[in-house]
């Protein structure tokens, strides 16, 4: 155990290590490649800085009106037909858009169920693999300007429905 705790420690510094070395070697000037990489960086984050304003102001509104609650509500039933407890689905819907929103709610079932309750267990699973497509699309799309995302859409809702459902058999399993 030891030694992971000292790879762990190691490794950021080692990788920036090699970094600079490798583009010392190659006669590269790091430092400025470095300054030209943020100043892009800083352009690229400028750019996408709308969208998630507009993101984090829809995801508070639904969430602040009880709107997402009444989704829950509704679509609580067809979800308890899978096994899927009505707390979870306000979380799986939000988790499409925002993570720290999403964040913010499963600290609520925490508190309400507790951490090492089933609910809890299948909202840590849920949370660790499912990803917030519709962020992710509109971030990374707009910073490479795609336009025909093709089935991206369809892929990532397939991709987080099988992570709700492992999280369920998962945590029925421990």
């Amino acid at each position: 155990m030891q030694i992971l705790l000292f790879l762990s420690d190691i490794m950021i510094p080692l990788v920036l290590f090699y970094i600079v070395g490798f583009g010392v070697l190659q006669k590269r000037p790091v430092f400025d490649d470095f300054i030209r990489g943020a100043r892009e960086g800083m352009k690229t984050v400028a750019g996408i800085m709308p969208t998630l304003i507009g993101l984090m102001i829809a995801v508070g509104v639904l969430r602040e009106s009880g709107f997402l609650e009444f989704l829950g509500q509704i679509l609580s039933g067809p979800a308890t037909l899978v096994n899927i407890p009505a707390p979870l689905v306000p979380v799986v819907l939000v988790r499409l858009v925002s993570n720290s929103a999403a964040t913010g709610l499963v600290l609520d079932i925490f508190k309400k169920y507790g951490v090492d309750s089933s609910i809890g267990t299948m909202t840590s699973i849920m949370m660790s693999c499912t990803e917030t497509i519709f962020y992710t699309m509109s971030v990374y799309f707009m910073t490479a300007r795609v336009r025909e995302t093709r089935y991206t859409l369809a892929g990532g809702l397939l991709a987080t429905l099988t992570g709700v459902i492992a999280s369920v058999v998962l945590a029925g399993i421990l």
